[in-house]
């Protein structure tokens, strides 16, 4: 059976209320998570596949995307560049993408996976940058807003209404003792 109830919050300083359903909203959070959950396993996982292939010459590099693939005229062409080859970019990058989706798929650490998860999806929007404040902010596929900054968004949501509860290892988590007698832990779960 499902509830509707009314948030009234303030948001920009002004007071804002409406209805919603508890059951769609949970049922909402729920796809969301696993969706975004699995977008982000599946590209970081089959990096770390190719990655891991015997053949060095088939093995992923986020070089080529640093040194080809950021448009002309971003203006932080020469911080990409900078660490194109680095392992620890490629490593980060790998198993960012993959944990940050086995996460929001299991539903563990959510809070907290959806800040860093948002955080790599920032890095890639400044990535595709192809010009600055004064040109408008114009990215590969419009100006200002892209994938990556819609996927920020959504990541922010999700840790804010702490999506891992919704039949996630989030709600039990919280319930251990270490939980309990350190209520600073739920700031990364939920």
């Amino acid at each position: 059976m499902s509830t509707t109830n009314t948030l009234e919050t303030e948001i920009l300083n002004r007071s804002v209320s409406f209805d919603y359903s508890e059951q769609w909203v949970g049922y909402s959070l729920f796809l969301l998570r696993i969706v975004m959950g699995w977008t982000l396993f599946q590209g970081g996982i089959t990096k770390l596949i190719t990655y891991l292939d015997s053949d060095p010459a088939n093995n992923w590099t986020a070089a080529g995307f640093l040194t080809s693939a950021v448009p002309e005229g971003n203006p932080l062409m020469d911080f990409w560049a900078s660490m194109a080859g680095s392992p620890l970019i490629d490593l980060l990058n790998m198993w960012g993408l993959t944990l940050t989706g086995l996460a929001l798929i299991l539903g563990a650490f959510v809070r907290f996976s959806a800040f860093w998860g948002a955080v790599m999806m920032l890095f890639y929007w400044l990535a595709a940058l192809s010009g600055g404040l004064m040109a408008g902010l114009p990215i590969a596929h419009g100006w200002v807003v892209d994938d990556h900054l819609v996927y920020a968004a959504l990541l922010f949501g999700l840790g804010a209404f702490g999506a891992g509860r919704i039949l996630g290892i989030d709600a039990y988590l919280e319930q251990l003792g270490v939980v309990q007698s350190n209520p600073w832990l739920r700031y990364l779960l939920g």
